[in-house]
């Protein structure tokens, strides 16, 4: 992939680089105009969390339902890229802010799941003010149409056409079988709290853990900052068939 860059200003980050024996940059501080990850979507959701260029994913996973690009195709992809012609795929992307302090912003989801197994937590959900229901589960998934793919839809989750402004609140695991997920507008304030406060885990996009003690003021809402992905398709429901309706063995995929 490197021959290809040649002539091209470009800079490696730091684990990479010590991998392959060169001077390397950490990601959060690359002023760059676009990033390549190789890598499966871990790579990806790593990545936008610390930087906001666009990215161009390549595939080097099982899945790689982020990523657009298959190994063979990174050298014609690349003359793409450089020639410019490409176009910018923005994403929806979740600000979670635990007691007035924001934590890392999510491409896919923020999770607050039990910390003790087969331990429900009981959830007040209100948006934008208003009481919206209360569901005892294992946890409690608040994600983005980007999201709607990974670990939501494993718990039930409508998939969301990543053109639609939404947000998804999907609970895992509930007591009632008539407990469903909750779509709403992406201008809506969630604001979530745990009845009989008890210690809980967050994790945000799969990267991000933080402990929680369970009577924390827990507020999601669509960040003002975007996902953007290097794109030379256009084809969100061709991927969708391909790589999550017709490989049944890895639908209940993780991101």
């Amino acid at each position: 992939m490197l021959e290809a860059l040649k002539g091209v200003d470009y800079v490696v980050e730091t684990h990479t680089a010590e991998a392959l024996g060169l001077k390397g940059v950490p990601l959060a501080k690359m002023k760059v105009d676009a990033l390549i990850t190789v890598g499966g979507d871990g790579t990806i959701l790593r990545t936008l969390q610390a930087n906001d260029a666009p990215v161009m994913g390549v595939n080097a996973g099982v899945l790689g339902f982020l990523t657009e690009i298959q190994s063979e195709e990174i050298k014609t992809a690349i003359k793409k890229l450089l020639k410019g012609d490409y176009h910018i795929d923005e994403r929806l992307k979740l600000k979670t802010v635990l007691n007035g302090k924001r934590l890392e912003d999510a491409t896919n989801e923020a999770v607050v799941h039990t910390a003790h197994i087969a331990k429900m937590r009981h959830f007040a959900i209100s948006v934008d003010g208003t009481p919206a229901t209360e569901i005892r589960a294992d946890g409690l998934i608040v994600a983005t149409p980007t999201g709607s793919t990974s670990y939501a839809m494993s718990v039930g989750s409508s998939i969301i056409d990543p053109r639609v402004d939404a947000l998804v609140i999907a609970p895992i695991a509930p007591f009632r079988l008539a407990a469903r997920p909750l779509v709403v507008s992406a201008r809506s304030k969630i604001s979530v709290r745990i009845l009989d406060p008890k210690e809980c885990t967050m994790v945000i996009d799969g990267q991000c853990e933080f402990k929680i003690r369970g009577d924390e003021t827990l507020v999601f809402t669509a960040s003002e900052k975007k996902a953007k992905f290097i794109s030379f398709k256009d084809d969100f429901y061709r991927n969708l068939e391909e790589k999550l309706i017709a490989s049944a063995p890895f639908a209940a995929h993780r991101h």
